[in-house]
């Protein structure tokens, strides 16, 4: 029934990539988060569960379907949902790396319902996963990931969302002696990547949105890494409404136990561009090929999915563990 539910899961985020990726290099960000949005609403819409949205598109009169507080399925067991449905809408709009349609599920009560403000984040693999913390200086965990990875800082690879508000951060990781990669958008694929051998990343830090540190929690207690978050409120309004939502001290740190109270989560991704994690949505004359990732914390396992649609045929895929 577990293994279901997760392919279940893997199909409404397929077909957020499918519909997506229609719109990529369009450079129309808002049409192909719509396309995503409604092709993954209709995916919901044919699963026997009463989910709830605790992260999704933005409150009720900010989003018209998957807001904050809408459930979704045709009725069954009671969970929470995370979605992103499209992680990175410029990505898709330019034809850049990364971007991800993106989901996390488990038991009712076990998503923290993350307010749309700021989170200070620091992400890491297994390997590292006891030696960063997000109080931490850069330098301090720069070093601490090289230790335990028994690499020398030159070989460690930070990625770092590239905004202004980063500036200090990546003068002190540079200073440090780290390698940076810097991306435009999509920071739950940046802390989901150090816990994927291949990517050749290894350590997360910024701040970032703080709903995507929710996904990216839930991944990450899957794959057994670090994550670790502190609200960076933006305004009165935005810490009032975290004191409404959260169920943890909203000033202290929030770590995975806080974000994710359960060993009953799961994580899925399909790629709507090619990317390091996953390759992006490929249309050919009679179908198309999707590529996935699905992370399940109960079974510990991770698994890269290719399906192919056909067109006027049955989908097929194949799991590569």
């Amino acid at each position: 029934m577990r293994s279901t539910r997760i392919v279940e899961m893997l199909e409404v985020t397929e077909a957020a990539a499918l519909a997506a990726a229609r719109w990529m290099g369009k450079g129309d960000k808002h049409a192909a988060d719509t396309a995503a949005v409604e092709a993954m609403r209709k995916a919901f819409d044919n699963l026997d569960i009463d989910g709830q949205v605790v992260i999704g598109e933005g409150e009720r009169d900010e989003a018209p379907m998957l807001f904050i507080g809408e459930r979704v399925g045709c009725g069954g067991e009671r969970i929470d949902i995370a979605v992103d449905p499209l992680e990175g809408t410029n990505l898709t709009a330019y034809g850049q790396p990364n971007s991800l349609a993106v989901l996390a599920f488990g038991p009712e009560g076990s998503l923290l319902n993350a307010p749309d403000t700021y989170m200070n984040k620091v992400a890491t693999g297994p390997a590292a996963a006891d030696v960063v913390h997000v109080d931490a200086s850069p330098t301090e965990n720069v070093r601490n990931v090289a230790a335990a990875l028994n690499r020398p800082v030159e070989d460690i690879l930070v990625c770092i969302l590239d905004r202004e508000r980063h500036t200090d951060l990546i003068r002190e990781v540079r200073e440090a002696g780290a390698r940076i990669r810097l991306i435009s958008d999509g920071d739950v694929f940046g802390a989901v990547a150090t816990a994927i051998e291949g990517t050749g990343i290894h350590l997360y830090l910024g701040i970032g949105a703080a709903p995507e540190g929710v996904l990216a929690a839930a991944a990450m207690r899957c794959i057994g890494g670090c994550f670790m978050g502190r609200f960076a409120f933006r305004s009165d309004e935005d810490r009032a409404r975290a004191e409404q939502m959260a169920k943890c001290d909203i000033d202290g740190v929030l770590d995975m136990d806080c974000l994710v109270s359960s060993n009953e989560v799961a994580f899925v991704a399909s790629g709507v561009t090619d990317g390091e994690l996953l390759r992006g949505v490929k249309y050919f004359g009679q179908g198309a090929r999707t590529h996935s990732i699905a992370m399940d914390n109960r079974t510990g396992t991770v698994r890269f999915i290719e399906t192919v649609y056909r067109t006027g045929t049955e989908k097929f895929w194949v799991r590569r563990d």
